[in-house]
């Protein structure tokens, strides 16, 4: 049997524990807070970020890294700002041979990089996949059926690593795409972002359902620039992602947006707002990212302008309005 470590007990990890779980692996979750770890050995349950759903006798929870890093499969879900100095911690004791899947979206703020680059560059030798799709946790903790793409640059084992996680409620989608993948997941965040303000806004249906393939054009653009295949934002973690972040309350970027597009404003101190989302990060991680590869990226400035440099949303919204007529499917 398949030994996989869950390495963050937030809703998503935990969801990823049932799965992996249901798809027939010795299954551990990693819980990084001791208190809440202890309270979940007596409850089975984690009641604070996926209350209601309890988990099987056979998922071991524990709050020792060094018993959760002995798994073969290490499934990385910590946020990923915190990806870094998370790896820097433990890149001592993970043992060679293990195969860390990213599950996290985002690209890196301080350096533009890309997760999987974060990772190579303090873990070289390692094989990195990176697992991303249209998927919320509590759909998956209930045993709705989801799917995702598994990227690793090996073919061969992005299609193994597939097979061990996939269960029948949860299917995986091999791809050997990595920055693709990435991309399509971290991006959408802003994208999603921008569903929101543009629903709060009453801009109508036929404005977010151009809004986000207008989004996905540009992620497609950035991608290819950046050595990506064309291929795989029409899949899983492209257009699937996409829909489902910029079409339900239930994403955390969309309800992020209709909340700013509601004040008029981002409020920083707000309280109400003191969690940022990752498409917050994002957006201003990207705008490096763009101009290193000279990709114009209209909708992903506009968030950023509005977010990081306070500019009015209306304003933003005439600048994309007013912009001249390309042709697609790339002309931004």
């Amino acid at each position: 049997m398949t030994s996989v470590s869950i390495l963050g007990g937030g809703a998503w990890g935990t969801a990823l524990a049932f799965t992996c779980y249901k798809a027939g692996n010795i299954t551990t979750l990693w819980i990084r807070d001791p208190q809440q770890a202890e309270k979940m050995l007596l409850s089975r349950e984690n009641e604070k970020y996926l209350a209601g759903h309890v988990l099987p006798s056979g998922i071991t929870i524990t709050h020792s890294i060094e018993k959760a890093i002995e798994s073969h499969i290490l499934l990385l879900v910590c946020p990923a700002q915190n990806l870094r100095s998370f790896l820097e911690s433990i890149k001592n004791i993970i043992p060679k041979d293990a195969y860390l899947v990213i599950c996290s979206k985002g690209i890196e703020l301080e350096t533009s990089k890309l997760l999987s680059e974060v990772i190579a560059e303090i873990l070289p030798g390692y094989c990195i996949g990176v697992l991303s799709g249209p998927t919320f946790a509590q759909d998956m903790a209930e045993g709705q059926p989801t799917a995702a793409t598994l990227a690793t640059k090996e073919i061969t084992t992005a299609r193994w690593l597939a097979s061990s996680l996939s269960c029948p409620t949860f299917r995986l989608y091999p791809s050997s795409d990595v920055i693709g993948v990435e991309l399509g997941g971290a991006l959408k965040n802003v994208i999603a972002i921008a569903a929101g303000i543009s629903s709060a806004r009453n801009l109508g249906e036929s404005a977010r359902a151009s809004l986000m393939t207008r989004g996905l054009s540009e992620i497609a653009h950035l991608g290819l620039a950046m050595g990506a295949q064309l291929e795989t934002f029409m899949g899983l973690s492209g257009v699937g992602d996409i829909v489902l972040s910029c079409t339900s309350p239930q994403s955390r970027n969309m309800s992020f947006g209709l909340k700013i597009g509601r004040l008029d404003r981002f409020i920083p101190n707000d309280q109400n707002m003191s969690i940022l989302t990752e498409g917050v990060f994002t957006a201003k991680a990207v705008q490096n990212l763009s101009a290193s590869k000279d990709v114009e990226l209209p909708i992903a400035k506009s968030i950023y302008r509005i977010i990081h440099q306070e500019s009015p949303i209306d304003e933003e919204i005439k600048l994309l309005l007013s912009r001249p007529l390309k042709t697609e499917p790339f002309g931004v």
